[in-house]
């Protein structure tokens, strides 16, 4: 990009969601309290897993990291959308731009690894239950929460250096925020290899993972139904049915968004799929694993229960 291009392409304007003003403000304290639902729900998951003994297992472990790569992901967007929506200048600093796009497909891919580790431990704990805690050590845990997070930061550089290498024509984003099919959209040139490079890396980052639930699930269901006891299966069913909940939830969506992208979603397609991904998951998160999860309501009913003696 030559000196004359990158000055003109200091700073990108965004449309948002709305132009009409009350529609904002409305906009703004709907996200907003939804913001504030998310940082607070996945922070106390965090802390109750620390707090809490019995909840040192591989599962919540994982979970731990979950609950911190959403409040990670929602805040490289919603913060900035807050702030739009009471602004009359709409505009985000070039290198601004560059980093929430890195952040915000970093921390998606790494979720979709994550949900894939997820998978195999509840696979481990279901179909092996007498070797779990030998086959999901603490460093085998470790090696595969960081792996998820190395996967996805380094997709999202690759992604990313190869967007912002392109010639950009315009400056005003259709979205309200930085998002990859949106960005591509400003180029002046041919962007067919782009498009291959979003589908390889979809296929590597969300249908990758999906396989792994798909295997893992299946053995799941195979060993459930071998179960003769209904109390046995239940429980079984019941270890499995909140992470089954959001997966189905997070690769639905993804698949429909970033896998066809010969025949492209369309602009307000976008922005709901990100204000899927930014706001409702990860907000919704601590909620299905928490009111669906007896030990996380019992864990959390012990704490509150320490901290009242204490008072």
């Amino acid at each position: 990009m030559d000196r004359k291009n990158q000055t003109w392409m200091s700073e990108f304007f965004l449309l948002g969601l709305s132009s009409d003003w009350q529609t904002q403000v409305s906009l703004f304290v709907l996200f907003l309290a939804m913001y504030l639902v998310t940082v607070v729900g996945n922070s106390l998951i965090i802390l109750l897993i620390g707090l809490e003994t019995r909840l040192h297992t591989p599962m919540y472990f994982f979970l731990s990291v979950l609950s911190f790569v959403d409040i990670c992901y929602a805040s490289s967007t919603v913060p900035q959308m807050l702030v739009h929506f009471l602004s009359a200048r709409k505009s985000v600093p070039f290198q601004s731009c560059v980093l929430q796009l890195y952040v915000s497909l970093a921390m998606g891919g790494t979720e979709f690894f994550l949900l894939g580790a997820m998978a195999y431990d509840r696979y481990v704990a279901v179909c092996h239950p007498l070797h779990y805690t030998v086959i999901m050590h603490g460093r085998l845990c470790l090696g595969l929460a960081a792996s998820c997070l190395v996967a996805g930061f380094s997709n999202s550089l690759m992604q990313t250096i190869i967007i912002f290498r392109l010639p950009l024509c315009h400056n005003v984003i259709n979205h309200f925020a930085c998002e990859m099919l949106a960005v591509l959209r400003l180029t002046c040139v041919d962007i067919s290899f782009n498009k291959i490079m979003v589908a390889i890396s979809g296929f590597l980052v969300i249908m990758l993972p999906c396989f792994l639930v798909l295997f893992s699930y299946t053995r799941i269901v195979t060993a459930i139904l071998r179960i003769r006891s209904p109390q046995g299966r239940n429980k079984a069913f019941g270890t499995c049915a909140s992470h089954l909940t959001v997966v189905s939830m997070c690769f639905g969506t993804a698949i429909f968004t970033y896998m066809r992208p010969a025949a492209g979603p369309s602009a307000v397609q976008e922005k709901m799929v990100a204000l899927f991904y930014a706001v409702v998951t990860p907000m919704l998160n601590p909620l299905i694993y928490s009111l669906r999860n007896k030990e996380v309501m019992s864990a959390l009913q012990r704490v509150l229960g320490k901290f009242s003696v204490e008072k």
